[in-house]
């Protein structure tokens, strides 16, 4: 978790976007559970996340994927609404559509009927695109990685249904393999 953390940090940094120490070491690393960070899996920095509003960066390395989830409704709200603006690399975004023909996003899992938000939407560096409350909605990085800039309402990942039933939210590392013995 720690090199993603640090790999995370390196391509912000790349990308002209300053940390200080301890947002680097804030650098929340998900890999849903599965333990296939490089291919389903996101590495967020959180700016704020207020009652009202959240701000985020979302590093993706390449061809990773941000699997497919939506905000439900919760304490009398519609559910969290987010804009997701790219500044660096591409994004395939998915969302609730009308079936785009021939898409450019290609996801890891995919065959086990978990990505079922279709209508593709493709954001270079400046483009953006709102994703509504309780909205399916996933995306995935591009061959050179991306970094995507997310404002939103509140957030409450923790209230995120996923359609992929081995997901968790919480962040899972699998134990360390026994180290042999180095006593004579």
């Amino acid at each position: 978790m720690q090199q993603a953390r640090e790999r995370a940090a390196a391509t912000l940094e790349a990308a002209g976007l300053t940390l200080t120490s301890e947002e680097k070491e804030g650098i929340e690393v998900v890999d849903f559970g599965l333990n296939v960070l490089d291919e389903v899996g996101a590495q967020i920095v959180v700016y704020v996340n207020t009652e009202r509003v959240c701000a985020k960066d979302i590093v993706l390395f390449p061809n990773q994927t941000c699997a497919e989830h939506r905000h439900p409704p919760f304490d009398g709200t519609p559910g969290k609404e987010e804009t997701f603006r790219v500044r660096a690399g591409v994004v395939f975004l998915h969302v609730e559509g009308d079936p785009t023909p021939d898409p450019q996003a290609r996801p890891a899992r995919a065959d086990r009927g978990v990505y079922t938000a279709a209508r593709e939407i493709v954001l270079s560096p400046g483009k953006q695109f709102t994703v509504p409350p309780d909205t399916l909605h996933w995306f995935q990085a591009g061959p050179e990685g991306a970094i995507v800039s997310e404002f939103s309402t509140r957030s409450r990942d923790d209230l995120d249904v996923f359609t992929d039933p081995e997901i968790s939210r919480a962040t899972v590392v699998a134990p360390e393999p026994p180290q042999p013995n180095s006593a004579p």
